[in-house]
């Protein structure tokens, strides 16, 4: 008898195991149901998308100035691209669309920078973000000075709108939010008292609610020589609105943080914002980053309800085209624009909030 004390090299995998193959049968045709279920679900794909397609891109048209370009029977791009001005800028006067076009183009470079991981120096452009990206902004949009034309906010309309509301909205709701969620849980009684009431009122109303109030009884709470943008009164009502609900999603954060944390800082002798800026709200923000983004579409999203006060972001200025005798019949192609210029944005804040969870997944600390 011959015996063998050699390892013999391993066998490679089946075929039939491996690659796209392996692939297809583990994931769709790996029992009966599943196959079936697969089939089915490829005919409907097929009997959906297949003239989706057709009229969207093979049958569409592109290019043109009027109506009368659409002749292949499929999508008029042409609507899109004739009146692609209006959407961007609404009624801004077109010789100052540079000014929005350099607010676009410095957006487009910081977010890229603080995207970008090996961009150095990423706290100053933070700050740079925060502070000082949001008052030229101001002077750039509105004018009055510098030489610069006075251009009014009703002026204001389609995409530059819908981002000025949401990103004002984003960046004061959360600051707001924070300290709401840290006032519900003071100690204090009259603090706690007052936000958990702010909370659950503003939590309790409708969003076109708050825009009208906002715009009809704000000014009332103030004094006559005062006068309030309608403008400034929807992004008032925007901010205060979402950041009772962010306080619900940083409330949620810091109840996550185990009890240790605490004990710890307070053992250190920690002064109580030293605690939570240092130790705690750390912690609870890398939690709550999928509530947080999640908020933030949310409030995205909602610009579009700004319609009901007279103020044409992107969908009320689409509306508004739609209306026109010379493009009536074309509202599929101008809904399936605001839906797909909202989903790359919405997207777009989705994807690098995974990013962020998956570089800041340390763990958490000790109970």
């Amino acid at each position: 008898m011959i015996v063998n004390d050699q390892k013999l090299p391993d066998l490679p995998p089946p075929a039939s195991t491996t690659g796209v193959v392996g692939w297809l049968r583990t994931n769709l045709f790996s029992t009966p149901f599943y196959t079936l279920l697969t089939l089915v679900t490829l005919y409907v794909l097929y009997v959906t998308l297949v003239p989706a397609i057709q009229w969207a891109f093979i049958d569409a048209d592109w290019l043109g100035d009027s109506r009368d370009a659409c002749t292949s029977g499929g999508a008029c791009w042409v609507f899109i691209t004739a009146r692609l001005d209006q959407f961007l800028y609404g009624f801004y006067p077109e010789s100052e669309h540079w000014r929005v076009n350099t607010l676009y183009l410095m957006l487009v470079i910081l977010i890229g920078a603080l995207v970008w991981e090996k961009t150095p120096k990423k706290g100053w452009i933070a700050a740079f973000t925060l502070i000082i990206f949001p008052v030229i902004a101001y002077f750039l949009l509105v004018g009055g000075s510098f030489g610069l034309e006075h251009v009014e906010t009703h002026k204001w309309g389609g995409l530059m709108l819908t981002l000025v509301l949401a990103c004002v909205g984003i960046v004061a709701s959360l600051p707001f939010g924070i300290l709401l969620a840290l006032g519900r849980r003071s100690h204090m009684p009259v603090v706690k008292s007052f936000c958990t009431v702010f909370i659950e009122v503003w939590r309790g109303v409708p969003l076109i609610t708050v825009l009208f109030m906002a715009s009809v009884m704000l000014p009332l709470f103030v004094s006559a020589e005062i006068e309030f943008d309608k403008l400034l009164r929807a992004l008032i009502g925007i901010t205060l609105f979402q950041s009772a609900y962010m306080a619900e999603v940083i409330r949620g954060g810091l109840q996550a943080i185990p009890k240790g944390q605490y004990e710890a800082a307070d053992a250190l002798g920690l002064s109580y914002w030293k605690k939570m800026g240092l130790i705690i709200l750390p912690q609870a923000l890398k939690i709550m980053i999928p509530g947080i983004v999640n908020t933030f579409i949310a409030l995205f999203k909602d610009t579009s309800l700004v319609l009901i006060i007279g103020l044409f972001d992107l969908l009320a200025i689409v509306q508004a085209a739609l209306a026109d005798p010379k493009w009536l019949g074309y509202s599929v192609e101008g809904y399936v624009f605001v839906a797909f210029a909202f989903w790359v944005f919405c997207f777009g804040m989705s994807r690098y909030s995974q990013h962020l969870e998956r570089k800041l997944h340390t763990g958490h600390g000790a109970r």
